[in-house]
């Protein structure tokens, strides 16, 4: 795969998740969508069903009654004019000028001929509406006489349903002549109602997909509208963590959004101002350090000078120093010798904070220089050394020289002797996954770094307190109960970790499962190569980014 093509993939990719985190349940944006629309379709559905309940019944209605008033009216007339007991021809041919009213229904009459025979006349002709369309409930509600009372005037009534045969709606109505004579049917069709109640339902249901989607896309403005300032503070609030804070809003409004604009580009300024400061203290605090180390460096030469000669004469049988006073003067030299470290300690410091300290790199054996700063300090009867030689490092001797005195001296001052040093190889991660047809040399060339070495430093005392671990590399740091009290400066360590970091390694502090406080070094074999590979790294991350 070509570096472009990689470049597209992650800027489809980047896309891709950008969509997603729009889209997914837990952003606002949506979140506001589904409830806008949801209340939308809420009212919506709502005044649909309603308004759709309402115009139903009023059409049913305002028909239902227009066709009973003319069916009535008919059998008043046309109907009633029959004789109590008329032939079929009569009851044919009085159905068909019913029908031929205004409301066209199809009429049905059923009376007793001279004959005392049931005849029945039909608008529809023989094959038309008959008596079985009619529902039994509602034959027995016409031709049941009623109880004449104070309320009820007449024995029989007008009686309607409504009906549905093969999917269409038809009402249909009865009522028996008072005084005798035909009783009289009525079959209207609700069609035409039907499909325009349907219609209207098409419509209304068009009129909530509509709000729906106006809703939806309400919601989305607002949420536009709400949520970029949102966004624009989460940005301005992400530089600000990195270390901008010179970053500002733009405040437009008087709205609450903008009240916290104004809140933020407060914070942000006053935020820049305390850090101004405690930059300003804390660069005042190490300029007074370094004046102060150097302007204390050329008393001390003087001083060191004098404190040596009184040594030389403390060493000497025949000195002419009063035993009276050589405990002060052995004070006076360890102390001149404490204040000189301390001294050399702080111009160190001062070095790593400015950015001045570099590494002078060679070839070394590391367990030679392990020997050698052992020997140097005499520490061999009281240090254990497990090295084999021919480990190669390329770093800078006198730094790895001064973590090493530091770690060791450390262990024998808090963990007493012996203390064990041990040193071992780890492969580089380049040197995984080489084919077999690359051979040795490639897989040399593919791995820069060239391995790490690892030496570690344990001591036999009781180990270092959970409480005390995470600062037992801050500076001037020393408490420690189960410790005794050090002599030192408590820089130390801090010291050794800078010169760890300076090779681009790391250190690190734990206790021992069978006791006893183990320091950890680890640094690159070849610390040249190892920044050359992370100067590439970098510079091949910016042309990724630039493709993306």
């Amino acid at each position: 795969m070509t570096q472009e093509h990689q470049g597209g993939g992650r800027g489809w990719s980047a896309a891709r998740k950008g969509v997603w985190s729009r889209l997914r349940f837990t952003s606002l944006r949506l979140r506001l969508v589904v409830v806008f629309g949801l209340v939308a379709l809420t009212a919506a559905v709502s005044a649909s069903g309603i308004a759709y309940w309402l115009n139903r019944e009023s059409v049913l209605t305002r028909t239902q009654d227009a066709v009973l008033r003319d069916f009535e009216k008919e059998m008043q007339n046309r109907a009633g004019a029959l004789p109590e007991h008329p032939t079929q021809d009569e009851l044919q041919r009085t159905a068909g000028q019913m029908a031929n009213s205004s409301q066209r229904f199809t009429v049905l009459l059923v009376a007793e001929n001279p004959d005392s025979q049931t005849v029945y006349g039909s608008s529809g002709g023989l094959n038309g509406f008959s008596l079985g369309d009619v529902p039994e409930s509602l034959r027995e509600a016409v031709t049941e006489r009623q109880k004449i009372t104070a309320g009820n005037k007449y024995p029989h009534h007008l009686y309607w349903q409504r009906i549905v045969e093969d999917d269409t709606p038809y009402l249909v109505a009865g009522t028996k002549l008072i005084g005798g004579g035909a009783t009289g049917y009525m079959l209207k069709s609700l069609e035409p109602e039907a499909k325009d109640l349907g219609s209207l339902a098409w419509s209304l249901g068009i009129a909530t997909g509509l709000a729906l989607i106006g809703s939806a896309l309400l919601a989305h403005a607002a949420a536009t509208t709400v949520l970029k300032p949102v966004q624009r503070l989460g940005t301005a609030a992400r530089r600000l963590g990195e270390g901008k804070l010179d970053t500002r809003l733009r405040v437009s409004g008087t709205d609450e959004l903008a009240d916290l604009s104004r809140t933020f580009n407060k914070a942000a300024e006053a935020l820049e101002k305390r850090v101004a400061d405690m930059a300003a203290r804390d660069e005042a605090s190490r300029r007074f350090v370094a004046d102060m180390s150097h302007e204390l460096r050329t008393p001390l030469t003087a001083i060191t000078a004098v404190t040596e000669v009184l040594e030389e004469e403390l060493e000497f049988e025949g000195g002419g120093i009063d035993p009276m006073i050589q405990p002060a003067v052995r004070l006076v030299v360890s102390e001149t010798r404490r204040l000189n470290d301390l001294v050399e300690n702080l111009m160190e410091v001062t070095r790593f904070d400015a950015g001045t300290a570099r590494l002078v790199l060679d070839d070394v054996d590391v367990a030679d220089q392990i020997t050698a700063c052992i020997d140097a300090r005499a520490w061999l009867d009281a240090v254990e050394l497990d090295a084999a030689r021919g480990i190669h490092a390329r770093i800078d001797p006198r730094r790895l020289d001064v973590i090493l005195a530091n770690l060791i001296g450390n262990a024998l001052k808090h963990g007493g002797s012996p203390v064990r040093v041990s040193v071992r190889e780890e492969p580089g991660e380049g040197t995984q996954g080489v084919g077999a047809a690359e051979g040795a040399e490639g897989a040399e060339a593919a791995d820069p770094s060239g391995g790490t070495v690892v030496i570690q430093v344990r001591d036999h005392g009781p180990g270092i307190p959970e409480e005390v671990l995470p600062h037992v590399f801050d500076r001037f740091y020393k408490a420690s109960a189960s410790r005794p009290r050090s002599e030192g400066s408590g820089l130390g360590l801090s010291i050794a970790l800078e010169n760890a970091h300076i090779h681009g390694g790391e250190i690190t502090a734990a206790n021992s499962p069978a006791g006893g406080a183990v320091f950890t070094l680890r640094l690159p074999r070849d610390v040249s190569a190892a920044e050359s590979g992370e100067k590439a790294g970098d510079a091949g991350t910016k042309g990724a980014e630039g493709d993306a």
